[in-house]
């Protein structure tokens, strides 16, 4: 479904990932872990269309994806749920829900979707008129989430979903993710929480210092080594 194959993204002169190669196959959950400066940030830039790769290529059920325009990318069937939530917090939970159904015109699609993903976010529904930037980190976490799922993406790629939230909350959103991976949702997790993102993922990479240095299937993987590359050591 995603291939990412020998990619290299530079700024300027400086090379910030050397050779990448990543498959995350349908109805799978991948996660990739590394240390901050690993190169998880220029990675995701690139599949969205933000960075364009100096070699390489990414593509989605077939299509290469670096010739399109970033805001093109979401109509092929991806949908991401970025790092630190960016949430419009001055707009309500239910108008920043609506932003996810931007690509989409079916109205009554649009409506069958959103009252879906209150069903799956009750805490949510509650709190429609409210304005998303008076929710709690983990409520906003989850309004990112069920934002991204507005566009009945088949794929979504979540950038550190856990990051700044409690132990609790942070269960709380790997049982959402978990049940999304059930529901047949090909989920691509970049995760600081190794723990967590194993217990969720079918298969895992580590990128260090622009490199992939591990890769395999969670049953297969040694979670202190795993921890450790990580870590960086």
């Amino acid at each position: 479904m995603l291939k990412i194959d020998n990619l290299h993204v530079s700024y300027g002169q400086i090379e910030v990932l050397h050779g990448v190669s990543i498959k995350v196959n349908s109805g799978e959950t991948v996660t990739l872990a590394g240390s901050n400066g690993a190169g998880k940030s220029t990675l995701l830039n690139a599949i969205f269309g933000i960075v364009k790769p100096s070699s390489g290529s990414i593509s989605y059920n077939g299509k290469e994806l670096t010739r399109l325009k970033a805001y093109k990318i979401v109509s092929e069937g991806i949908a991401y749920v970025p790092e630190g939530r960016r949430v419009f917090s001055k707009m309500t939970v239910n108008e920043n829900i609506m932003m996810g159904a931007y690509s989409l015109k079916d109205k009554r699609k649009i409506k069958s979707t959103a009252e879906s993903v209150f069903e799956i976010f009750p805490r949510l529904c509650e709190r429609k008129e409210q304005l998303a930037g008076t929710l709690s980190g983990g409520e906003q976490q989850m309004l990112a989430i069920g934002r991204a799922m507005m566009s009945n993406p088949e794929t979504i790629i979540m950038d550190e979903p856990s990051m700044g939230l409690s132990p609790i909350m942070a269960g709380e959103v790997f049982d959402i993710i978990d049940g999304l991976h059930k529901q047949g949702v090909t989920i691509f997790l970049v995760e600081q929480n190794v723990s967590k993102s194993l217990s969720v993922s079918d298969r895992v990479y580590t990128l260090e210092n622009g490199r992939i240095t591990m890769q395999g299937a969670v049953s297969e993987i040694d979670e202190s080594l795993f921890k450790k590359a990580y870590l960086g050591a």
